[in-house]
């Protein structure tokens, strides 16, 4: 009987209340417009801080508040290579000792980089 009552009644689509008797926040209208020609304008509290950039509601391409400030250009920071990392980490005289000792142990033979045991079971 339940499943016959709600029927046709769209409780999903229907908002049953209503809006009289409720004060709505103060609003202001803010204009925006893209660089291919949209405008548009978007509802804000009173209260809120207006972001300068907003997405166009036609094209989505970003949009300029109307007789605002553009947006703050944001400082980019330079890409930090290998080397600076390192260079953070160690002094140059801690890299040379570190180059000698390695240097050394390569002179010396104690590491056989000649023949590597995969290469030797190929060639079999």
């Amino acid at each position: 009987m339940s499943e016959r009552a709600l029927r046709g009644t769209r409780l999903v689509v229907t908002s049953y209340e209503t809006d009289r008797g409720i004060d709505l926040a103060p609003r202001q209208a803010v204009e925006y417009a893209c660089e291919k020609g949209h405008r548009f304008e978007m509802p804000f509290s009173v209260e809120a801080e207006i972001p300068p950039e907003w997405e166009c509601k036609v094209c989505g391409a970003p949009a300029l508040l109307v007789d605002g400030e553009g947006p703050e250009e944001k400082k980019a920071k330079p890409a930090r290579t290998h080397w600076d990392m390192l260079m953070e980490r160690r002094t140059r005289e801690e890299l040379e000792e570190v180059l000698e000792e390695r240097l050394a142990v390569l002179r010396s033979g104690a590491m056989n980089l000649a023949v590597h045991p995969r290469d030797s079971r190929k060639s079999a």
